[in-house]
């Protein structure tokens, strides 16, 4: 199998994270993957994402002192192999792990993954648990030099015998569960501080190791690669290894944030093709925090979103939504199901950046399989402003610009678009 084949459109789908961080349930998944199927999967939502610690006993009980409480209870198999938590994924009990609940999602048109941490689980390493397949156990894949830095559950996998073969157990049992999207954490930047210290990328075995599993396991499973920054010197081991790589650090609902991402995507615009997508992160619109004690409405305004929402699918990126589905209102929902903007994800639209400053960016895209070409315009300051940009279309006489988020019509004389725009405000516009 060609991983490349495993995501021939970016992937677009819910994550637990930004909702529930560790403490999802299973009740809490159901219900999400049924207002997906309800209501976004006819717009190409498909993926239900289960976040981080599933197999942790009382996450988020110490939440005011520990975000992943040191060394805590977990469920693991004979072999070395995380379980999801029976108490909060009540089908997964008597060995039956994931499948439940993902032969539930299958059944609604839908796909399932999950999240894990770059590694073996360390308390498997001090009790010398058996690896299955083989004759060596936990304690000599480990690396106990490579820990995350912000988690404490793993060590690091050598990349040794050992250490292979406890990842091709993995993701048997993930393909036995019917898991069909691996989000692997602390591997993609394994700082998650500063892209240049000298062990920034020193998970690059490990992606390799996964990425040998995946194909032998099976089943089509994409696999992303968390957290970023992304190194952008390290593109090509990506592109051959992984489906997506996140390219940023966590987002979250800040307008900072938000803008900074216009660089990012200025500097991985080139690495976006079929089955490998430099990953914007997740999508931190509606309803978030609750897991992280502070439910909120997303801080971004409505324009921030569209802005977001804009230079997502120009560029290209995954889409994964945090919020919590069944609490979506209908302004978020009409940002979530534009079809005629979803179109831009096509990795056939090839995007570019045209200009960027600290006050704006314009981006370009064409589709030369369909003959579409769009032009998108970012006012990146704090203040109203008019923008133009210059354009050579010699056929201008028959072109009209239709803006994606209102249908609205401009004329077009074949040289200079003017828009007035809001502050961190935007314009999509597709040549018609």
């Amino acid at each position: 199998m060609n991983k490349n084949s495993f995501a021939k459109f970016p992937p677009m789908g819910w994550n637990s994270y930004d909702y529930y961080d560790t403490t999802v349930t299973e009740a809490a998944v159901r219900a999400n993957a049924e207002y997906m199927a309800e209501h976004l999967k006819p717009f190409g939502w498909e993926y239900i994402i289960i976040d981080i610690e599933w197999y942790s006993h009382k996450p988020g009980s110490m939440r005011e002192q520990f975000q992943y409480i040191p060394f805590a209870g977990v469920e693991m198999d004979e072999y070395s192999r995380l379980l999801p938590d029976p108490e909060r994924f009540p089908s997964s009990r008597n060995g039956a792990g994931f499948k439940p609940l993902a032969d539930y999602i299958h059944s609604l048109g839908l796909r399932f993954g999950i999240h894990i941490m770059r590694g073996i689980p360390r308390i498997a390493a001090h009790l010398h648990t058996k690896i299955k397949g083989c004759g060596l156990t936990a304690d000599m894949a480990a690396d106990p030099s490579s820990i995350c830095r912000w988690n404490p559950d793993m060590y690091g996998l050598r990349n040794t015998e050992a250490g292979q073969a406890y990842y091709d157990s993995l993701l048997e049992l993930y393909a036995s569960w019917g898991v069909d999207f691996i989000k692997c954490d602390d591997i993609c930047n394994t700082n998650n501080q500063s892209i240049l210290q000298e062990n920034a990328y020193a998970g690059h075995h490990e992606i390799e190791m996964l990425a040998n599993a995946i194909q032998k396991c099976g089943r089509s499973i994409v696999l992303s690669l968390s957290p970023g920054p992304a190194l952008i010197d390290q593109a090509w081991h990506y592109e051959k290894y992984a489906n997506m790589w996140r390219i940023t650090d966590d987002l979250w609902d800040d307008w900072k944030m938000v803008k900074n991402m216009f660089y990012r995507c200025e500097l991985w615009q080139n690495h976006v093709s079929e089955g490998c997508y430099p990953d914007c992160d997740m999508l931190p619109l509606g309803q978030i925090g609750k897991g992280f004690g502070e439910e909120r409405s997303s801080r971004l305004t409505y324009t921030e979103q569209r802005t977001l929402m804009s230079l997502w699918c120009i560029f290209g990126s995954p889409l994964m939504l945090g919020a919590e589905m069944t609490k979506l209102d209908d302004r978020t929902l009409s940002l979530l199901t534009n079809t005629e903007v979803l179109k831009l994800l096509d990795p056939a639209c090839r995007a570019r950046q045209i200009c960027r400053d600290e006050t704006r960016a314009v981006w370009s895209a064409e589709n030369k399989q369909e003959g579409t070409r769009y032009l998108a315009l970012f006012n990146l300051s704090d203040e109203t402003q008019e923008l133009s940009v210059h354009l050579d279309e010699p056929e201008a006489d028959s072109l009209s610009l239709k803006e994606l988020w209102t249908g609205d019509l401009l004329a077009f004389d074949g040289t200079v678009v003017n828009v007035h725009l809001p502050a961190h405000g935007c314009v999509l516009y597709q040549a018609v």
